[in-house]
């Protein structure tokens, strides 16, 4: 299932107006060129999840959830845990949605919010270990797209941040034989930090956040940059043939940093007042 809209056909006038609108500093739906859409975050809408989480980002929606069970770590990472990211656009998000399994739009999705997390180090996976190379927590987060309206980029990394922030997963201890053994205990994942992305995109010369899906039509070049708690970048992502010159990623990541700690807030409320 395709992660984002097929380019459709924008009319000449629209083209037109976007471009002297952003000129003026200004965009179609009346934001400002480094103004968020409106995010709202609903924390714990499944039930039979460890955690969970609705986004709504304008008219971008999805749903994420968080399973635990225990796995065996990979070969390469005895002394680490298991973290999965996957992502699936639903059928009816969007017209341009085409039916099959993820192609490479919705890979690079869940592989952005994936990449965002582990290299934040906002899970301690470390922590995950109950016996090194044979028992470890895995941790599964499954992101369902509703509706497409621009910038999954942002609005996935979100959903799987806010899960991961209010999952509760089961205790587990080793019994006298060495063998894990479930409790009756909930316990929070170990979270380190928060990792926020901000997602621009280059139409012309300007630099846009958050686009919609009809800014990401005609956009040239697109960024993603992630920030954690002290406002240090931890990861990143360049997406479409355009360029960006030096400049404008000295300026994409001063916005990614600047607009990073007004979406942590927001996420911080949804979290824990959710």
């Amino acid at each position: 299932m395709s992660a984002v809209k097929k380019i459709f056909v924008v009319e000449q006038l629209r083209r037109v107006q976007m471009s002297d609108l952003l000129a003026r500093g200004t965009r179609l739906d009346g934001r400002g060129l480094s103004d968020f859409r409106e995010l709202t975050i609903t924390t714990n809408v499944i039930e039979k999840a460890e955690g969970s989480c609705r986004v709504k980002l304008g008219n971008t929606e999805l749903i994420a959830g968080v399973k635990v069970n225990l796995g065996t770590p990979f070969p390469d990472t005895p002394d680490k845990g298991l973290l999965v990211v996957s992502a699936e656009v639903l059928p009816l998000a969007s017209p341009y949605a085409e039916p099959g399994p993820p192609d490479e739009n919705t890979i690079e999705l869940a592989r952005v919010a994936d990449r965002g997390i582990r290299e934040s180090g906002m899970i301690d996976v470390s922590k995950l270990v109950l016996v090194e190379g044979k028992h470890v927590y895995a941790v599964f987060v499954d992101v369902s797209i509703l509706n497409v309206d621009g910038n999954l980029f942002d609005a996935t990394s979100y959903a799987v941040v806010s899960s991961l922030m209010t999952a509760k997963i089961p205790k587990y201890v080793l019994d006298d034989k060495g063998q894990p053994s479930k409790t009756d205990e909930m316990v929070s994942l170990p979270i380190q930090t928060i990792p926020v992305s901000v997602t621009q995109a280059r139409i012309g010369d300007h630099l846009i956040v958050d686009p919609t899906s009809e800014e990401e039509a005609l956009m040239e070049s697109r960024i993603t940059l992630v920030s954690d708690d002290k406002g240090n970048l931890c990861a990143g992502q360049k997406g479409m043939p355009g360029s960006l010159t030096t400049d404008q990623v000295l300026q994409a990541a001063s916005t990614a940093k600047l607009k990073g700690e007004e979406i942590r807030s927001i996420i911080k409320k949804a979290v824990y007042n959710g």
